[in-house]
């Protein structure tokens, strides 16, 4: 294992060898069967684009570009609406009360906006706690999907703790996209929910002639559950080419990059950020055995590198929001700069390699906001 903690002269990053190995039992095939049943479903675009491939010394980058996913612009509705079906299906199976029910969780913006806007497409409320620094356009939207929205005078995790709170009620029940001890179902069905964003890479890049798959996929983090849906997906196969997977946060919260430099889940003080929807400081229970046995690498970037990212990417036509510019922002980060051969040299990159970066978020709806 190699790391390096972060200082003035040092990259805030992490590597493990022999990550590729590590191996776990893949997402249920009935996921991707029940969002292509849902109205406006359709893959998201994978865009190459050559020039950021000849920056990085690669032979091909690709974007999977979240920016329009079921009628929202974040990759958050696929865990959101599979979770909600998942949870309504298990209420009703056990017996539980059929009238209407509030569906609770916490958020920095899209994955409550995701649950408002499913909760009123199957009929039932919506109670979304944000906390404090959410761009009030966000605020904005989730209150436009007919949720009642509650601002919360801290941190993401004060929020989690008040939306859990509240969800003790009889006639609610807490959708959060983070786990721990004693909360972990409903969190795992949203991982779940996100297998379809790999499942979809696969066959897009398939029609690119990619036969293998990627050598590297980028992915920013907050608690790391869509890095567990991506590790899943990646270390549930048997055999065959594995990629390495690079994760993603920003310097004012790395929780999950000081979790692993000290080999064990650590919660972190965040800073403001505008990689809003990423600043987290306490990894998710579920996925944290994912991220320290299948990541191959963590890197923490910037805010400057974000928004340098997010230009890069508009010029290239990608719409893309600070935490979803974070996937280049970090790709940059590893493979440039003071010990960029080194670190090329853990992630096993080279001149035929090809890149996959995840933009989770556009920037049209929720302007610094993906969690």
């Amino acid at each position: 294992m190699t790391d390096n903690a972060s200082s003035p002269c040092t990259l805030p990053w992490f590597a493990r060898p022999d990550a590729r190995a590590w191996r776990c039992e893949p997402a249920p095939t009935e996921v991707r069967v029940f969002h292509a049943s849902l109205p406006g479903y359709a893959p998201t675009p994978l865009t190459e684009l050559p020039s950021l491939a000849s920056e990085m010394g690669v032979a091909r980058v690709f974007v999977k570009d979240e920016s329009r996913r079921l009628g929202l612009p974040a990759f958050k509705a696929l865990g959101a609406s599979w979770a909600v079906h998942r949870t309504l299906a298990e209420r009703a199976a056990n017996g539980g009360e059929q009238g209407p029910v509030t569906l609770v969780t916490a958020t920095d913006g899209n994955h409550g906006r995701a649950v408002a806007r499913m909760a009123h497409r199957v009929g039932q409320r919506a109670h979304v706690f944000v906390p404090q620094g959410v761009h009030p356009q966000a605020v904005a939207a989730i209150v436009a999907e007919q949720a009642e929205v509650t601002e919360v005078a801290g941190s993401y995790d004060e929020a989690v703790r008040l939306a859990a709170e509240a969800a003790a009620a009889p006639d609610a029940v807490l959708i959060q996209d983070t786990a721990w001890p004693g909360y972990e179902q409903i969190p795992g069905w949203i991982v779940e929910g996100y297998s379809t964003l790999c499942a979809e890479i696969d066959e897009q890049l398939r029609a690119e002639r990619v036969v293998e798959g990627p050598d590297l996929v980028s992915v920013p983090v907050g608690v790391g559950s869509l890095a567990q849906a991506v590790v899943t997906h990646y270390r549930s196969r048997p055999s065959g080419h594995a990629p390495a997977l690079l994760s993603v946060e920003p310097e004012a919260a790395p929780c999950v990059l000081e979790s692993l430099l000290l080999g064990a889940p650590v919660s972190v003080t965040t800073r403001e950020t505008s990689m809003a929807g990423l600043n987290c400081g306490t990894p998710s229970s579920i996925a944290w055995p994912h991220l320290r046995g299948g990541l191959d690498a963590a890197v923490a970037v910037t805010d400057a590198d974000s928004a340098r990212a997010a230009g890069d990417l508009a010029a290239a036509g990608v719409s893309s929001g600070p935490c979803g510019a974070a996937a280049l922002a970090g790709l940059r980060a590893a493979l440039t700069g003071v010990g960029a051969e080194e670190r090329r040299t853990a992630l096993e990159l080279g001149p035929t390699s090809v890149v996959v970066l995840l933009s989770t978020e556009g920037t049209a709806a929720n302007p610094h906001s993906s969690h």
